[in-house]
């Protein structure tokens, strides 16, 4: 009887705590569901504002891009806070809390905390901007967009390649367009027989009638070689970055549409084979 009765005042103070805390509880969870919902509808709204203040300023894009993720997630961060204090977590044991989580989300995603000192790294020197053509790590691309974690390429295929910025912040990079001009060296072999003298004439004159090719400095054309089957020239020119690659295509196909019409040979590797048989016995 003893047990029945311990169990019943259990049972009963159970009962007096639910009627006592329950309405609060409840009350903490609605609220900190409305809390929720309209921080994540106000975070929307300011994302959206945000993106509309940098459309209407001259800001370069990857700040843009950056600034947005990270304000973004910023506001996530402290409305979690928020929501987490409303269902009665106190501020002293939240802190403790995330500071714990914080060490060891920390040591677990070492790359990705690489990955946004190094976003910081490329928005604070500019190795880059978003329009820039860039090869890195095995990829040539264009920077489509720079976040706070990795950076998007598109590539020649329109293939979006993404690039940790850690790797980006601590390897090499090419920028093909950092600077307003390019020299191109375009190599082409003609025949041992031919005239040394017409050929290069020939390409001087291809640069000449492209206006695509910059007039100073002047495009040059060397004897580079003396290969196995042909006399290997390489032609130098510049042209500004935004049309090098319509220069350099045009130049390559006017250079064998003249050597053809010239009667420039362009060789292509040969063997000459002699055989050893009954006959050449005889």
């Amino acid at each position: 009887m003893n047990e029945i009765s311990n169990y019943q005042e259990h049972i009963d103070q159970a009962i007096d705590w639910a009627w006592a805390n329950l309405p609060g509880l409840a009350i903490n969870l609605i609220t900190a569901l409305i809390i929720l919902i309209v921080g994540l509808y106000i975070i929307g709204f300011l994302n959206k504002m945000i993106r509309k203040f940098f459309q209407k300023k001259d800001y370069d894009l990857a700040l843009e891009s950056f600034l947005q993720s990270f304000i973004s997630i910023a506001l996530k961060i402290l409305l979690f806070v928020l929501v987490i204090t409303q269902l009665g977590v106190q501020s002293s044991s939240l802190i403790a809390i995330i500071g714990a989580a914080g060490l060891a989300i920390g040591l677990a995603l070492q790359g990705s905390l690489s990955n946004f000192a190094g976003g910081v790294l490329i928005l604070l020197f500019k190795p880059f901007k978003v329009g820039d053509f860039i090869s890195a790590q095995g990829i040539d691309g264009s920077v489509s967009e720079i976040t706070i974690f990795y950076t998007k390429l598109t590539t020649f295929g329109n293939q979006v390649a993404i690039v940790p910025n850690g790797k980006l912040s601590n390897d090499n990079i090419i920028n093909y367009n950092a600077l307003s001009a390019r020299r191109d060296n375009v190599k082409v072999g003609i025949g041992y027989g031919s005239n040394i003298k017409d050929a290069k004439d020939i390409l001087l004159q291809i640069c000449a009638d492209n206006e695509n090719i910059s007039k100073e400095p002047v495009p040059e054309v060397y004897v580079d070689g003396l290969g196995d089957s042909s006399v290997n020239l390489t032609l130098r020119f510049w042209a500004d970055t935004s049309v090098f690659w319509p220069a350099h295509f045009y130049v390559i196909e006017e250079t064998k549409r003249r050597f053809d019409a010239a009667g420039i040979e362009i060789p292509f590797p040969q063997r000459d084979m002699h055989m050893k048989g009954e006959a050449s016995k005889a």
